[in-house]
């Protein structure tokens, strides 16, 4: 497995200290960069391995999470960035993904998820908390009933439970299937309707675009 160059951007020291205590012990995770503020990140970027993901925080002293996702992505075109936040106000959410957010996690998310989020989206995915999905569709007022061509009737449940904003294993609870069955059924879905993950769907069956 290719190890993931990783950098970490968050002001409070407990949360910081925990975050890269958990993480620099992931084989396959290697911690570049830890930063408290978005101004140290980027004077101190030209100087380290370049991160091939970005976690960061949005409630940053000085310049903010979100103001600095356009200056991050300018400088690293290639790298994905995943806001982790205590925030989950539709407002926030959608300044964060429409800036280049390629995720969108909360403070809450568990430690033992992280690292296959980080993972997901260095993978081409991408990954957001399932209150921030429903949040999205709510923002975004979806089609009520939609039944994309193409789709198997077992994709479809899928389909409709990724639209619902339900995790993997939610939806491995709902449809009585076991979990990697699950994975399999989703990346099908994302194949099939051409999306590269949970945003890019969730965002164009919101307008109706599936």
């Amino acid at each position: 497995m290719n190890s993931l160059n990783l950098a970490l951007v968050e002001d409070d020291p407990e949360v910081r200290g925990l975050l890269s205590n958990y993480l620099s012990r992931q084989p396959d995770l290697n911690l570049v960069l830890v930063c408290a503020s978005a101004e140290q990140f980027l004077a101190e970027l030209p100087d380290a391995l370049p991160p091939d993901v970005v976690l960061l925080d949005l409630g940053l002293p000085g310049m903010s999470g979100l103001e600095a996702l356009p200056l991050i992505k300018q400088r690293l075109p290639r790298t994905d960035v995943i806001v982790q936040t205590v925030f989950e106000d539709p407002d926030r959410i959608y300044l964060a993904l429409s800036r280049g957010a390629s995720g969108y996690l909360l403070k809450s998310t568990p430690l033992a998820q992280m690292p296959q989020a980080i993972r997901e989206v260095a993978n081409g995915g991408s990954t957001l908390s399932p209150s921030v999905a429903r949040r999205v569709l709510a923002h975004f007022k979806p089609a009520p009933s939609q039944h994309p061509a193409g789709l198997s009737p077992r994709e479809q449940q899928v389909f409709e439970a990724l639209v619902d904003g339900l995790a993997d294993k939610e939806i491995a609870r709902r449809l009585d299937l076991g979990l990697e069955t699950v994975h399999t059924y989703v990346k099908n879905v994302y194949h099939k309707l051409h999306v590269s993950g949970r945003i890019e769907l969730l965002s164009r069956a919101a307008r109706g675009q599936l």
